[in-house]
């Protein structure tokens, strides 16, 4: 089981108060529209599909970061993002804990080579589309 970091911890070490910035969360939202439209264009196979996890993920990472910036706070690190939503939002504690698991994934890619499994995509790949659903509705609320 891969724990998600403690939101007190969070706000003592990587959670600043900013101004909202609406520009911003727009500019966030469009790039995330960009990179799901080329994520969908994708054959996926064994070959490419840790990149498609790793987009996956970015998607979320930057929808998590325009739900902060709505809030009128960022962080400086991606393992806040994730306690923010489980701490604020524990409706959807799976999908907090989903949201980790690929983030332990995509940094076993990024910093050890590690490739991320087929099956895991193919067992999860309807959840991140409704994480990502999950996370355009709580910044449009």
């Amino acid at each position: 089981m891969i724990d998600i970091m403690d939101w007190n911890y969070c706000l003592e070490n990587f959670i600043k108060q900013v101004e909202i910035d609406s520009e911003k969360i727009e500019s966030i939202k469009e790039l995330v529209e960009k990179r799901i439209k080329y994520l969908n264009s994708i054959e996926i196979n064994k070959d490419n599909v840790s990149f498609i996890v790793e987009g996956f993920y970015e998607v979320i990472k930057e929808l998590l970061v325009a739900l902060l910036l709505k809030k009128g706070l960022r962080s400086k690190n991606h393992q806040c993002l994730i306690s923010y939503f489980y701490k604020n939002y524990p409706n959807y504690e799976a999908e907090a804990r989903l949201i980790s698991r690929i983030s332990y994934f995509r940094n076993r890619l990024n910093y050890y080579g590690e490739e991320i499994n087929f099956e895991f995509y193919e067992k999860n790949k309807k959840d991140f589309k409704e994480i990502i659903k999950i996370l355009k509705r709580l910044i449009k609320d």
